[in-house]
């Protein structure tokens, strides 16, 4: 009697339970158009090319049911320059967005990795140009908490850009 009544918990349970719902990537074309979107629509400043930057930006968004983004916030980056591009980008990146079923509006937060192809040999002025960036560059962060409310992390966007030689 006890096996059975056991045997009927764990149908009755397993009726019950429900598999992981499977989320659709949160870019129209997926997790590839969207680093390719990126790659195409984010313009690295002559300035951060001149200066060498490199480092991470860090950036929440809202989404709505239409794929328009508003609140824009950098949460952090490694140099401040860095984030102007971005936020360019983003802002090209409206009716690209997917946001859950039933959900009026959706957070999104992404990082985004910059760096630059070193030439096969580090010259003395680049190597001086890298360390001078490092020494004075102006990040951004924040000294208090930050709600995240319900948000999704995507995956991080790398960024390469060519130095003049």
């Amino acid at each position: 009697m006890k096996k059975i009544i056991i045997c009927i918990i764990i149908i009755l349970q397993a009726g019950y339970s429900m598999a992981q719902e499977q989320l659709v990537f949160p870019f129209q074309g997926g997790k590839e158009a969207m680093s390719q979107f990126f790659r195409d629509s984010l313009t690295v400043s002559p300035g951060i090319i001149q200066k060498r930057v490199v480092g991470t930006a860090v950036f929440k968004f809202t989404a709505n049911a239409k794929g328009v983004l508003s609140k824009i916030i950098v949460y952090y980056a490694d140099d401040a320059s860095l984030a102007f591009p971005v936020i360019d980008a983003l802002k090209k990146s409206n009716h690209k967005w997917i946001i859950p079923d039933g959900e009026k509006t959706h957070d999104f937060i992404v990082p985004f990795i910059f760096s630059f192809n070193a030439p096969a040999e580090a010259t003395d002025d680049l190597q001086k140009t890298v360390y001078n960036n490092y020494l004075n560059k102006n990040p951004i962060h924040t000294s208090d908490q930050l709600p995240l409310d319900v948000a999704t992390l995507l995956p991080p966007v790398m960024i390469s850009y060519d130095i003049a030689p």
